[in-house]
């Protein structure tokens, strides 16, 4: 272990804050060290690992398609990303996918379509994008001026013009903030790398109705909320909500990069030829391993995740635990202890948790057994309690 560490820090640029442990395999919610040493995985690679690692079916459909076709340009047709844009439609109601690699590079879509829809309606003058505070919605550039963060606009001045930031929650503060130039509202329902934090009912509703007085498109990131994650196939579903585009990535793909933004009726034909593109957005190989994990999210599934998070969330109240979240997007704080102690000490106990904010943030596999959440909540305890 300590040669491989110590090659990661000779060759690999230091932008990750790396946990003391090496992991060489894995098997649905266990992962597995050098030493063979097995833990509990309630990270899924951040909410990536929809079904867990080398899951059977999404590895069966890469394999297959992997000894047909692993990528074509996209100036040709393949079948996966048709297939796959056609279950997204039926899914959700959108009209038109585009397709590229990571959810930066969805966000960043949802951005230029926004854009454009306002400057192909209403001319050159109306572009600005409001977000929330504390939001989080990448690191490209665009995406990571559209990131309602300090922390994360320092070093690449000049950012881009053209984004404001509302509190979240907050409705006066919202129509304060739609001005004469305001192209677009974009939020995630709920704040991942912000810290767990949920939007409320009223706030959304509220939300929708002034983008839809003022034509402005209302664009949600399901980036990490998205595909099945918080009990809903997308999160807006648990709203009575319309967005314009929506976005999301992670999930989606169950462990290989893909974006996809979607498009619904009234932005479906705003990205025309030339406007956008991506070299491997759609790849056929990914795509393939996409439509095994979408296919796979039904009803019954959601019922289930649903079900685990509130009883997590109900296990963890009872240990004195303070919880946020929906579905298994679930973030908690407790008084004694904070998130990075617990973060180390459940992983010195083969547990696998994540941090955001001040929260520990739990993000286990949709498929994940509840003698695994046991196991999993009985580490957790005793952490808080050691």
């Amino acid at each position: 272990m300590k040669k491989i560490i110590e090659k990661d820090k000779q060759f690999i640029a230091g932008t990750y804050n790396r946990q003391n442990k090496i992991f060489v395999k894995g098997k649905g919610s266990k992962l597995y060290d050098e030493q063979n040493n097995e833990y509990l995985d309630f990270s899924a690679g951040i909410a990536v690992n929809t079904f867990g690692s080398c899951d059977n079916e999404f590895q069966k459909a890469v394999k297959k398609q992997l000894s047909k076709l692993q990528h074509i340009s996209n100036i040709y047709y393949t079948e996966p990303q048709i297939l796959l844009s056609e279950l997204i439609c039926k899914k959700t109601g959108a009209k038109k996918v585009f397709f590229s690699n990571s959810g930066a590079e969805a966000n960043e879509c949802a951005i230029k379509a926004c854009r454009k829809y306002s400057f192909d309606k209403y001319g050159n003058d109306r572009y600005e994008i409001i977000t929330l505070k504390n939001s989080f919605h990448g690191r490209t550039m665009a995406t990571l001026t559209a990131t309602g963060q300090d922390d994360y606009h320092k070093y690449f001045n000049p950012f881009l013009k053209g984004f404001s930031y509302v509190e979240a929650n907050n409705i006066a503060e919202m129509k304060k903030a739609v001005t004469s130039h305001t192209a677009g509202i974009m939020l995630e329902t709920i704040q991942g790398e912000g810290g767990i934090l949920v939007l409320n009912d009223d706030f959304i509703k509220a939300v929708a109705v002034i983008a839809k007085e003022n034509d402005i498109l209302l664009i949600i990131d399901e980036v990490q909320t998205g595909n099945g994650r918080t009990g809903k196939l997308y999160s807006y579903m648990n709203y009575n909500l319309q967005p314009d585009i929506i976005t999301t990535a992670k999930g989606l793909g169950g462990g290989l990069p893909i974006g996809a933004t979607m498009f619904f009726e009234k932005t479906e034909n705003v990205l025309t030829f030339g406007s956008h593109g991506s070299t491997f957005g759609g790849n056929p190989v990914i795509c393939s391993g996409a439509y095994s994990i979408l296919s796979r999210i039904d009803d019954d599934l959601l019922k289930s995740v649903t079900e685990k998070g509130n009883y997590i969330m109900e296990k963890l109240t009872s240990y004195g635990a303070k919880t946020f979240g929906k579905g298994l997007m679930i973030g908690f704080t407790v008084d004694n202890k904070d998130n990075k102690t617990i973060q180390k000490e459940c992983l010195d106990n083969k547990l696998v948790v994540l941090t955001a904010h001040d929260k520990v943030r739990l993000l286990p596999p949709l498929n994940v057994s509840y003698k695994e959440i046991d196991s999993a909540l009985l580490i957790i305890k005793e952490c808080i309690n050691n």
